[in-house]
C-alpha cells in the first residue's frame, strides 16, 4: 500500500523556497524548516530527503517559477529590451514583498551551496540562459545599429551586472543608484 501524505508537498516546497531565498541555506537549519512548514522531521526526510536535497528541489522550483527571462527572450527591440529587463529587475528586487531578498540563484552563486555539483550545474545552466537571452537582444541591437561593441563580450558583462544588481539589492542598495549604474553601463555600449 502506498504511503499517503497528510500534507501538500508542493505547498511545503513553496514555503521552503521562501525560507531559503530569504535566509540562505547556510543559516537555515532543519528546525527552521520544521517551524516554517509545520511538518515533522520524518515527513520532511521521507518526502524530500535531507536538507541538501530539499535545497536543490527549492532552487529548481525557484528557477522554474521565479527566474522569468521570457520577456527578455521574446523582446525584439534590442537595447530597449535590455534596459527594460534591468529596470524590471531593480523594481522587483528593491520594492514589494521580496525586497532585499535578492535572487535565490545569485545568492547561491555567492554561497557555499555552490560546492554541490548538482547546484553548480543548475547555476551554470541558469547563467548561460541569462547570457544567451542578453546576447540575442544585443545581436538584435547590433543589427539595428544600436550597439557600439562586441555583442559576445557585452552579454558576459551584462550577465554579471544582473547578478551584481541582485546581490547589491539584497544588501539594501538604493534602487535609483542601481538604475543609474545600469544606465551608465548601457550608455557605454550604445552607438551614438
Amino acid at each position: 500500500m502506498p504511503d499517503v501524505k497528510h500534507f501538500d508537498p508542493e505547498a511545503a516546497l513553496d514555503t521552503v523556497v521562501r525560507l531559503f531565498w530569504r535566509r540562505g541555506v547556510a543559516t537555515t537549519g532543519i528546525q527552521d524548516i520544521v517551524d516554517a512548514t509545520g511538518l515533522n522531521r520524518s515527513s520532511l526526510y521521507s518526502t524530500f530527503g535531507g536538507k541538501q536535497e530539499l535545497y536543490r528541489a527549492a532552487l529548481e522550483r525557484y528557477v522554474d517559477e521565479r527566474s522569468n527571462l521570457a520577456p527578455l527572450e521574446q523582446d525584439d527591440r534590442g537595447l530597449p529590451a535590455i534596459t527594460d529587463f534591468f529596470h524590471r529587475l531593480i523594481d522587483v528586487r528593491c520594492a514589494g514583498e521580496h525586497a532585499r531578498w535578492g535572487c535565490m540563484v545569485s545568492n547561491a552563486h555567492a554561497g557555499t551551496e555552490n560546492d554541490d555539483p548538482q547546484v553548480r550545474a543548475l547555476l551554470d545552466r541558469q547563467h548561460q540562459r541569462l547570457r544567451d537571452a542578453l546576447l540575442k537582444a544585443l545581436r538584435t541591437a547590433q543589427s539595428r545599429g544600436q550597439l557600439d561593441t562586441d555583442p559576445e563580450a557585452a552579454a558576459s558583462v551584462l550577465a554579471l551586472l544582473a547578478h551584481a544588481v541582485n546581490l547589491r539589492s539584497r544588501a539594501g542598495a538604493d534602487a535609483q543608484d542601481l538604475r543609474d549604474t545600469v544606465d551608465a553601463a548601457l550608455a557605454m555600449i550604445t552607438r551614438r
